[in-house]
Parts: structure tokens; sequence; C-alpha cells
């Protein structure tokens, strides 16, 4: 059975299996940190901030996971003292330094009823079930927010442009990116679903 819950209402003792989805989601881009998923899992999990995740579980065991902040909260607070003991000293240095600049930045501006959806990832063994789906109409559902902004997603990640255009979000903002050789993304798309 599919169920949709803040992470914090699982407790702590989800945050390793959270952070394993999380970590299916997006551990591509952090390989140059660590090479392992059980390394990746060991060095995230302290930094997701969990009354601001929902997460799919079935039969118990995330399954998907997406944040919603109001743009001035952050959703991933690291530390970066783990991310040495976890990483090494130079690679956990580094870690501190990218997401600083990826993951530490609230909003310019922020305006009520707005939301900010992050990080949406479905585990591996899940895919192609609804379990993205299910999250984000549970998020769409909220009733604090009427507006829903995706920012910076990899345009090669097409089949959650597909999703996410299905559900009723549409492109507001394209970004070249400089790293393209280095990751095959050619532009970070944004979108934005108003509902009415």
């Amino acid at each position: 059975m599919l169920e949709v819950r803040r992470a914090d209402e699982l407790g702590e003792s989800a945050r390793a299996g959270i952070c394993a989805v999380f970590v299916d989601g997006f551990g591509e881009y952090f390989g140059y940190f660590a090479k392992d998923r059980a390394t990746m899992v060991d060095a995230f999990a302290h930094m997701l901030v969990l009354d601001l995740f929902y997460v799919a579980t079935i039969d118990g065991r995330p399954a998907g996971i997406a944040a919603c902040t109001d743009g001035r909260q952050l959703s991933v607070r690291h530390d970066r003292t783990v991310l040495r003991q976890r990483l090494g000293f130079v690679k956990g240095t580094v870690a501190d330094l990218v997401f600083r600049r990826e993951f530490q930045k609230p909003w310019a501006t922020t305006t009520d009823g707005v939301a900010s959806v992050e990080f949406v990832a479905t585990a591996a063994e899940y895919r192609g079930r609804g379990v993205a789906t299910a999250v984000l109409n549970h998020l769409l559902a909220l009733p604090q927010y009427r507006e829903y902004v995706l920012e910076d997603v990899a345009d090669t990640n097409a089949s959650a442009i597909a999703l996410y255009e299905k559900l009723g979000f549409r492109e507001c903002e394209r970004k070249k990116v400089r790293h393209t050789k280095k990751t095959g993304i050619n532009y970070y798309v944004s979108l934005k679903l108003v509902q009415e």
C-alpha cells in the first residue's frame, strides 16, 4: 500500500532509508564525493530537514521523496564536520563548498502561498509505479500553497519534466550551464504551476 507522509512523522529511524531514495535520485551528480551508495547515504543523511520532506512509502519502506518549502526555509542543511568525517578532509571540504553554493540559499524574493518543490526522487526499485506522482499530488493538495515552483531540473531528465508537465507545470525559465561536457546537462529548466 502506498502512503504519503511528512518525513518527520516517520522518525529519525527512517532517515537512512529516506536518504537512500535521495541518493538513488541524485547520486550520479555526487560521484566525485563517493563511488558507492552506502557511503553517500552515510555522508548525506544528516543534512535532510525531515519536517520539509514528504515520503511515499510502500509497505512501510521509503519509495519516493520530495521537499516542499515556502522558499524561506532550507530543505537541506549540511554540517561540514560530518561531511569531512564521512568523505575525508578534501572531498568533505569540497562538498561543503558545493553544497553551500547550490543548496544553502533561500529564494531572493518569497511570496505567501508560493511553494518551492525540491529533490523529487523515486527509489530505483519503485520507478514506473506512480510513486513520484503520488508525492507530487500530495504536495499539490497542501492548503497553504496556490503556486508551486520546481527550479533547476536538468534538461537531461526528460521523464521528470514530462511528469511535471502532465501534472500541469509549465516551463518558466531555462538557464545554460557551464558544466555540459562533464555532466551532459545543457540547461537547468524551472517549471511553475499556478492553481486557480
